[in-house]
């Protein structure tokens, strides 16, 4: 019989059995919790989403296609493109919303971390307050500051941006408005975290170089703060995939997105199966976009 071998790990002579024993036992709550309160979840509305909807919005339990064939359109009317539409358009909007972060996101990381540091914690309180106050009050707001008879549109009709019967709100740009101002103070902060640790040494090896300024910006700035544009997007992309709120108030309940569809199938329509189905689109969308950011920043530089 081989005996054990032995190593010595933090001053104590022990086998590698024992220590895998010993990881899996103090690792076991973690993923117990894991286990418990993501992955059943999960595992129960994937079951949900092939069952169907019976009479009266009770569940029937036998396993059907049915909600898959009326995600792509399909029904017993024939094919209708409007599921796919609102699909699209919440990608489209979560896309547009995440550059319009980024694009404000920059130069504010920039402008924070040119001031002194007690100042710098002001301005980040600033930003982030805003955040910790309820998103439905915060979108009332700018339901109120959008309205006809406030400023911004009296001087969106003065420079000939809509008619002069036309408002801000609601439509398409309050809803733009509305969801980058909820998620712009999550795009912020990772983007500031790097511009804090940027190695200037870099940047001036960059201008020794005789690097024209965007060459400049793209290898000397850009490059080191790849995990932190990674992780701006991440925060961005997804929590917009799913949001209704602001959608449902600022588009004046005309602005179909997939949050709000769910949102329907759970709540008037009483038709879970087909709410379900739709959760694990929201879900599917989620991990490809965040394994198509993976590899996109897969070797980058991390400085």
């Amino acid at each position: 019989m081989t005996k054990p071998k032995y190593e010595v790990f933090e001053g104590k002579l022990t086998t590698r059995g024992h220590m895998q024993r010993t990881g899996s036992l103090l690792s076991a709550p973690g993923m117990l919790t894991l286990l418990v309160f993501l992955l059943l979840p999960i595992a129960g509305l994937v079951v949900l989403a092939f069952m169907q909807r019976g009479a009266y919005g009770v569940i029937d339990w036998t396993p059907s296609l049915e909600n898959a064939k009326r995600l792509l359109g399909f029904s017993s009317f024939g094919w209708a493109s409007d599921n796919l539409l609102i699909i699209g358009r919440s990608l489209l909007l979560a896309s547009v919303t995440t550059l319009l972060c980024l694009a404000l996101a920059f130069p504010m990381a920039f402008w924070i971390s040119a001031h002194k540091p007690s100042t710098r914690a002001l301005l980040l309180a600033f930003i982030m307050v805003p955040s910790c106050t309820n998103l439905v009050i915060r979108t009332y707001a700018w339901m109120l500051v959008l309205g006809a008879q406030m400023p911004p549109t009296w001087i969106a009709r003065a420079i000939g941006i809509i008619g002069e019967t036309e408002t801000l709100y609601p439509g398409q740009f309050a809803v733009y408005v509305g969801m980058v101002s909820s998620m712009l103070p999550f795009s912020i902060l990772p983007l500031y975290t790097c511009v804090e640790r940027l190695d200037w040494r870099i940047v001036e090896a960059t201008k020794d170089l005789y690097a024209s300024p965007l060459r400049v910006f793209r290898h000397g700035i850009l490059s080191q703060m790849t995990i932190g544009i990674v992780s701006s997007v991440i925060l961005t992309f997804v929590p917009s995939l799913g949001m209704y709120v602001v959608s449902d108030l600022l588009g004046g309940s005309k602005y179909m997105l997939i949050g709000n569809l769910i949102q329907q199938q759970f709540g008037a329509a009483s038709d879970w199966p087909f709410g379900a189905m739709l959760g694990i689109v929201l879900i599917l969308a989620s991990v490809l976009s965040l394994a198509l950011l993976q590899k996109i920043s897969k070797g980058k530089s991390y400085v």
